[in-house]
C-alpha cells in the first residue's frame, strides 16, 4: 500500500512539473517557459531575437540571433539596454542587468490548446531614451485566452539613434531592432501557437511613435496587420531628428570632443567611446523645445537596409505605404507630462516664448520667429502672462505641440491617402484617485492614461486593481474589450457589440469616440486648436531630411 501511494505521489508530481513548464521548438533551438503563479499564462522570457553589434560596431543594424541545441531556459534575467539615469528609474526592476547585447523578447502565451492565436506586439515607451519591454505588463488583458503578447527591448538614446549618415553610424539602429523583432515573430510565433498573419503592433509614448513609423517603413511592410499608437505620432517633432549631425556634434562637445566638423573624426569618437560615457543624462529630459534629441531619423538611401529614407510627411502625402486599420488617439491632458516644470517654465515663457517652439518650424528671420511665437502665446494665454490662473492653457499648449496636433494632422492625411480604417479617440476618464491639476479644481487624463487602463495595475505604483474605484475598474474593462475587439477584428466596435457604434474618421478628423465617464461618439476633435496649428504648419513647417552625404573617406582610413 505504501509503495502504491508513493507511485501516485511521484506520478502527480511529474504531471504538475510537466504542467508548470512548457517547451517549444524555435528556429534557434528548443525554448522552455514557465507557467506564471498568478495567471493561467506561460511566459518565455529573455529569448534573443537578434544580436546587437558591440564595440566599434555598436551603431550598426542588428545581426542574426544565436542558435543552440540544448534547451534554453527562458527565465527572466531582468535584462535592459544601456540607458541614461532618468526621473523614471522607478519603472525599472531593482535587480536589472544592463547589457550592450540587450535584444531580447518575452512571449506571454495563454494556457490553451488552441492554435493560430492572434499576436499583440507591444513597443515600450520612454522618449527613445529609457525603458524596457517589461516595464508594463498586459497579463490581465489576456484573460480571453485568445491572443499572445510579445514584449521586447530595443537600443536606446545614442546607442539606438545616433544618425551620422556614415557607413558605421547610418542611423535608426533602434528602429532596425524593432523590425528584426517583427521578423523574429514571423519566423517563430507559430511555435508558440500564434498566427504570423494575425499580428497587431501596439505602442505607448515613444512606442506609439515607433509603431506609427513602422507603418510607413518599407522594411516592415507585411509584418503586421493592425496598428495601435497610444499617445505619439510619426509627425511629432520628437519623432524625427531635424538635424541629426548637428545634434551629434553638440553632444560630443559636451563630452569634451572638439573636432566635430570632421565627420569621420566625429564617427570615430562615438565608435570608440564607451556607452557609459555617451549615455549621460545631459539636458535630454527638460528641453523646452519638446524633443529628446536622439530619436529616429530620415536616413541616406544607400541601398543597404535603411529603415526610413523619406520623411513621414512625404510618405503620408504620397500615399505610398500599406494602409492598415489604426486605433489612434491620446489623452485629453497629455501636457501634464510637463507639469513638473511649470514653476520654472512659466517665467521662461514670459521672458522668451520662442524658446518653446519645436524644431520642426523654420523662419526666415529672428523677427518672424518672435512674431509667430507671440501669435502662439496669444492663442493660448490671450494678453495675460503665463501664470497659475491659466495653467490649464499651459497644459493644452504642450498637449497640442507634442501629441494631439501631430496625430490629428496625420488623421487628415491618412483619409486623403485612402485609409478609411482610422478609428480616432480622446481618453478623458478621471476619478477621485486622480490628483487635481495644481492651482485648479480640475482633473485631467495624463500622458498615456489610456495605456495605464489597458495594462496591469491600478497605476504605476499600485499593482492591485481591486484597490481602484468601481468607476475605474469599469473603464479598464471597456478599454480592454475595445482593444481586444480591434486586435481580433480590425475595428474597436464590431457588429453585435454592446458598445456604441464607432465609425472611422474622415479627413475632417470626425467622428471621434470620447472615452470618458461614458462613451460618446462626437464630431471633429479639438477643431479650433487643430485649425490654428494647421495654419502655422502650412506656413512654417520644416520637414526632415537625411544627413548630408559625407565626403570620401581619407586614404589612410580606407
Amino acid at each position: 500500500m505504501t509503495k502504491w501511494w508513493t507511485c501516485v505521489v511521484f506520478m502527480c508530481a511529474a504531471v504538475l512539473a510537466d504542467d508548470e513548464w512548457r517547451e517549444v521548438r524555435t528556429a534557434q533551438g528548443p525554448v522552455r517557459g514557465r507557467k506564471r503563479p498568478t495567471e493561467d499564462i506561460y511566459t518565455f522570457y529573455n529569448i534573443p531575437y537578434a544580436t546587437a553589434p558591440t564595440g566599434k560596431d555598436k551603431f550598426k543594424a542588428p545581426l542574426p540571433p544565436p542558435v543552440w541545441s540544448e534547451t534554453f531556459d527562458a527565465v527572466d534575467e531582468f535584462v535592459i539596454c544601456p540607458q541614461a539615469k532618468s526621473p523614471w528609474d522607478m519603472l525599472m526592476p531593482k535587480n536589472r542587468v544592463v547589457k550592450e547585447n540587450c535584444l531580447i523578447a518575452n512571449v506571454y502565451v495563454p494556457n490553451t490548446k488552441e492554435k493560430n492565436l492572434s499576436v499583440l506586439v507591444i513597443v515600450h515607451g520612454g522618449a527613445f531614451l529609457m525603458g524596457s519591454g517589461e516595464q508594463l505588463k498586459g497579463t490581465k488583458f489576456m484573460n480571453t485566452k485568445d491572443f499572445i503578447i510579445v514584449t521586447f527591448n530595443y537600443r536606446l538614446g545614442i546607442h539606438g539613434f545616433l544618425c551620422l549618415g556614415t557607413e558605421d553610424a547610418p542611423g535608426n539602429a533602434g528602429m532596425k531592432d524593432q523590425v528584426a523583432l517583427l521578423r523574429w515573430v514571423q519566423k517563430n510565433i507559430a511555435s508558440f501557437g500564434g498566427n504570423p498573419d494575425d499580428v497587431t503592433i501596439d505602442g505607448y509614448s515613444a512606442g506609439s511613435v515607433s509603431v506609427d513609423l513602422l507603418m510607413l517603413s518599407k522594411s516592415a511592410e507585411g509584418l503586421f496587420q493592425r496598428v495601435i499608437p497610444e499617445s505619439g505620432g510619426n509627425l511629432a517633432a520628437l519623432a524625427i531628428q531635424r538635424d541629426p549631425v548637428e545634434i551629434a556634434k553638440t553632444h560630443a562637445r559636451k563630452l569634451n570632443f572638439t573636432n566635430v566638423d570632421d565627420i569621420y573624426a566625429l564617427e570615430d569618437f562615438y565608435r570608440k567611446a564607451p556607452l557609459e560615457l555617451l549615455l549621460t543624462p545631459d539636458d535630454l529630459f527638460d528641453r523646452t523645445d519638446s524633443i529628446f534629441k536622439f530619436s529616429p531619423c530620415v536616413e541616406r538611401d544607400t541601398g543597404d537596409g535603411a529603415f526610413l529614407t523619406e520623411s513621414p510627411l512625404t510618405i503620408l502625402k504620397s500615399g505610398n505605404y500599406r494602409k492598415v486599420p489604426l486605433l489612434y488617439g491620446f489623452a485629453n491632458m497629455e501636457g501634464l507630462l510637463r507639469i513638473g516644470f511649470f514653476d520654472i517654465w512659466k517665467h521662461k515663457m514670459n521672458e522668451k516664448f520662442s524658446d518653446f517652439l519645436p524644431p520642426d518650424l523654420k523662419f526666415d528671420s529672428d523677427e518672424e520667429r518672435e512674431e509667430v511665437a507671440n501669435k502662439i502665446k496669444k492663442f493660448y494665454f490671450g494678453d495675460k502672462p503665463v501664470d497659475n490662473d491659466n495653467i490649464l492653457k499651459y497644459v493644452d499648449s504642450f498637449s497640442d505641440v507634442i501629441f494631439a496636433y501631430p496625430m490629428l494632422r496625420a488623421v487628415k492625411l491618412h483619409a486623403e491617402a485612402g485609409n478609411d480604417q482610422v478609428y480616432l479617440y480622446e481618453y478623458s476618464f478621471v476619478d477621485e484617485d486622480i490628483p487635481l491639476v495644481p492651482h485648479t479644481n480640475v482633473r485631467g487624463a495624463d500622458h498615456c492614461a489610456q495605456s495605464m487602463a489597458l495594462f496591469d495595475g491600478k497605476n504605476l505604483t499600485q499593482s492591485d486593481e481591486s484597490q481602484a474605484t468601481p468607476e475605474y475598474q469599469n473603464m479598464m474593462k471597456i478599454i480592454r474589450e475595445t482593444w481586444h475587439n480591434f486586435l481580433k477584428t480590425g475595428t474597436p466596435v464590431p457588429e453585435g457589440s454592446w458598445l456604441p457604434a464607432w465609425p472611422a474618421a474622415g479627413a475632417d478628423r470626425a467622428p471621434h469616440m470620447s472615452l470618458g465617464e461614458r462613451l460618446e461618439l462626437r464630431g471633429a476633435l479639438l477643431a479650433e486648436r487643430t485649425r490654428f496649428w494647421d495654419d502655422i504648419y502650412q506656413r512654417y513647417y520644416r520637414d526632415a531630411v537625411p544627413p548630408p552625404k559625407p565626403p570620401p573617406r581619407p586614404r589612410n582610413e580606407l
